[in-house]
Formats: structure tokens, sequence, C-alpha cells
């Protein structure tokens, strides 16, 4: 007598497994993302940028002379790469201004990705601690304009003032730069303050856009008893300087 054979059912169901794509799947944003994932805008070569990198709550203040010391020798190696340049930084408490330029948004990812983990390499080093410095992504401004880079000049070479006017304190007489910034290497002074700097080599580049090497000036030379937000108007030989609207 022949057996009856029973057909068996295939089960086609997917297998759930860790990955893969699947709804609510990847990264999770933090509780409070600064800067959103997304791709930034195409960059054109003639536009030079300004960078801001911040770094987590609880470090010590960057300022420190020994850690603005090793990162004017670490920039010193990484300003100048071809397709990226750092042309002048200020080194805040908790984070750091850039401005550079770039041949490309790729060339201007890798240049700071050099900067940011030669940042981060400099105060776990400094600081005698490990794990990740940076807070976030780096903010990016692209300065398309004579003006606009002016006042990006001003708002990095002089950012230290900038904190004491917004705290409310009056404004030191100058004497000397910030030497957290690249304020002596810096030639766009007005004639009454020009600095030199013989350390060798420089932390930072020379500008190759013509925004960075003329196009600024011709909104007149930055003086550093300037406090940043504020803008120059021309009189004739002379300026007045008058508050933002």
């Amino acid at each position: 007598m022949a057996r009856r054979t029973r057909q068996l059912v295939l089960d086609l169901r997917e297998v759930p497994r860790w990955g893969g794509r699947r709804a609510g799947a990847g990264r999770k944003c933090g509780p409070s993302p600064r800067h959103g994932h997304r791709p930034r805008a195409p960059l054109a070569s003639r536009f030079p940028c300004h960078v801001t990198l911040k770094v987590r709550r609880g470090l010590p203040s960057l300022r420190t002379v020994r850690l603005v010391r090793e990162l004017e020798r670490s920039f010193a190696a990484a300003c100048e790469r071809g397709r990226f340049r750092l042309v002048d930084y200020s080194i805040q408490n908790d984070h750091v201004h850039l401005i550079a330029e770039a041949a490309s948004q790729r060339d201007l990812a890798c240049g700071m990705k050099s900067i940011a983990a030669r940042v981060a390499r400099a105060a776990n080093r400094i600081f005698g601690r490990r794990g990740s410095v940076l807070a976030d992504r780096y903010h990016l401004h692209v300065l398309r304009t004579p003006a606009e880079v002016r006042r990006a000049l001003a708002y990095v070479l002089l950012n230290a003032r900038r904190h004491l006017a917004k705290l409310g304190r009056a404004l030191p007489r100058v004497t000397r730069l910030d030497p957290a910034s690249s304020g002596r290497f810096f030639s766009g002074w007005n004639r009454r303050f020009q600095p030199a700097s013989s350390l060798h080599p420089p932390p930072v580049a020379l500008p190759s856009t013509w925004l960075l090497r003329v196009g600024w000036r011709r909104h007149g030379l930055i003086d550093p008893a300037e406090a940043p937000g504020r803008t120059v108007i021309r009189t004739g030989k002379s300026h007045t300087i008058v508050q933002d609207q």
C-alpha cells in the first residue's frame, strides 16, 4: 500500500537579524545635536571659509599655554596641504575658530579631519586623558564677499576681545596680540600696530584666494583695538568705528 505524502509549507519570512534595512534602523541622534549630518553644499575654490570646532564640556581651557604651544607646532605640519590651507586661527576656552581655503568640499573635509585630529590628540596629550574631544561636526560658514571676509578675520583674530565685550567688561588697551591666535603672523593690521613673529615654520599658510589676499583690504586694514561685531566706516583719511545694525 502506497504511503501518502504531505506537502510542506516553505516559510519565506525574513529572519530577524541585527542591522540591515528596516524601520528605525541606524544611529539615533544625540540629546541635543548642534548640526545635522546632512550633505554640505559644494564649495567653490575661490571662497575661503570660517570654520568653528567645539569641544566637549568638562575639558580644561584650550587656552592653556602648553596646549597653545603644542597646537602651534602641530598646525605648522598641517597648515599647507596643497589643496587645503589653514590661513588664520584663534583658540578660545572651549572652541577653535579657523579661516581656511580649500579647492573643493572634499578637500575641506579632508583638511578639517586632519586639523580636528591634531586638536584632539594635542588636548589628550597635554591634559593626560583619553577619549573623544570634539563635541560635534565642525560649523562651516562660506565667505563670499570682501566685507564678509574682513568681518570674519576680525572676528577670529580678535575673538578674545569679543568675549570680553559680551561679558560687559572694559576692553583693555592693546599692548600685544592674543598669543592664542595667529595674529602675530597676520599682515593686515593697520599702521598703528604691525607685529612680527620669527617662529619657523609658521602655524599658518599664506592665502591664495583673491578675497583673502586683496579683496578684504578694500574695506580697510584691521585695528587690533576693534571689538568684533562692529564695522569700520572709512571717512576720507580717517575711520570711525560704529556698531553693526
